[in-house]
């Protein structure tokens, strides 16, 4: 599924658990009672509903959260809704959601929908950022092993809508995380494969070539010894034109063997510089300049930003745990009650030209 910012996607795609959203299940429990006592006292205010956070950010959840409204309020056609697109670039305080209507028909959502553009939101900006510090390197999405699986599916889509808005390829590890923009998983050799075949990684990605599909980038994990530059040859010599890439893992906590002899004047542990250049470098030497690397284990922002800066000849970032840290919290405020001003002290309705009409 291609995405356009004026295309948003359908409210069936997100699957939302409708009924429990719409008894509240899912909403802080004085939401629920807030609606409760309006009801029973007869009184059915119509708000203006204005949906904002703190930071400079790029939009994440937007779609998702209209559809817990369309799916989920009372009476869709009873509100005016108008929006942002998922992607934008958006700055503190503006209001990226507004909505009128009575209120009583979706006091019971707030909850729901502010969580979804906060955890959407934070992933999207975190992988836009990474894929700027990488200067257009494609980068693998790969959170899935540091969260609950019930995330990854929305979460493969907003890292999807940052790298169409930064313009940088983006591959995500599991099919759930592919599946809103028709996509799929994508992945290396791993360290369970090896381990299967006694720690042979040159048969064991022999072994993974001849059952993938011919259209998968083949991509090997060299570290499994703590010989990256000796790995990196050997599955280059075996594979051949069908390695795409070798993967640099090594741990934080382990100086890779090639980098014994030369300890003392630069920090030796996990991937760092002097090994990139070392397996490059080999690799060049041996005629397979066509071979990529590919370098995870501990990035952030902050350490691709460095390495690129430095020149080290990285051709992709496997960045995990990074992308899904931090917060981007959201705040929904009523700012009109019957036609007149209702904001608490400190807020205030703030018009937003960049907003456009849901149907």
């Amino acid at each position: 599924m291609e995405r356009t910012r004026t295309k948003r996607l359908p409210p069936e795609i997100f699957e939302l658990p409708v009924e429990k959203m719409r008894e509240g299940y899912y909403t802080d429990a004085y939401f629920v009672h807030t609606r409760e006592v309006l009801l029973r006292d007869g009184r059915h205010p119509r708000v203006v509903m204005q949906v904002f956070q703190k930071h400079d950010a790029y939009l994440g959840g937007i779609d998702e959260a209209i559809a817990v409204l369309k799916l989920c309020a009372d009476d869709w056609d009873d509100l005016t809704v108008h929006a942002l697109y998922d992607g934008d670039r958006i700055g503190p305080f503006e209001p990226v959601l507004t909505f009128e209507g009575d209120y009583t028909g979706f006091a019971h959502l707030e909850t729901v929908y502010l969580g979804v553009l906060a955890r959407r939101t934070l992933i999207t900006s975190n992988v836009a950022r990474v894929l700027e510090a990488a200067n257009g390197k494609p980068i693998i999405f790969m959170p899935a092993r540091h969260d609950h699986h019930r995330v990854q599916t929305g979460d493969g889509y907003a890292a999807y809508v940052a790298g169409q808005v930064v313009g940088t390829e983006i591959g995500v590890t599991s099919d759930a995380q592919a599946s809103w923009w028709g996509g799929r998983g994508v992945g290396t050799v791993p360290h369970a494969l090896i381990a299967s075949y006694g720690g042979n990684t040159v048969l064991a990605a022999t072994k993974f070539a001849e059952n993938a599909d011919p259209d998968i980038n083949i991509t090997v994990l060299v570290d499994f010894e703590n010989d990256s530059v000796k790995t990196a040859l050997e599955v280059a010599r075996a594979l051949g034109s069908r390695l795409w890439g070798v993967r640099l893992d090594t741990s934080g906590q382990l100086v890779d063997r090639s980098l014994w002899g030369e300890l003392g004047d630069f920090e030796p542990r996990g991937v760092n510089e002097r090994l990139v250049r070392k397996v490059r470098d080999a690799l060049d030497r041996d005629g397979f300049e066509h071979v990529r690397i590919v370098a995870s284990g501990g990035f952030t922002v902050e350490r691709i930003r460095e390495f690129e800066e430095r020149g080290v000849p990285v051709d992709s970032y496997g960045v995990g745990s990074a992308l899904i840290r931090g917060e981007n919290d959201y705040t929904a405020d009523i700012v009109m009650t019957d036609g007149r001003p209702a904001a608490k002290a400190g807020r205030r309705y703030r018009e937003n030209p960049r907003l456009e009409r849901v149907e």
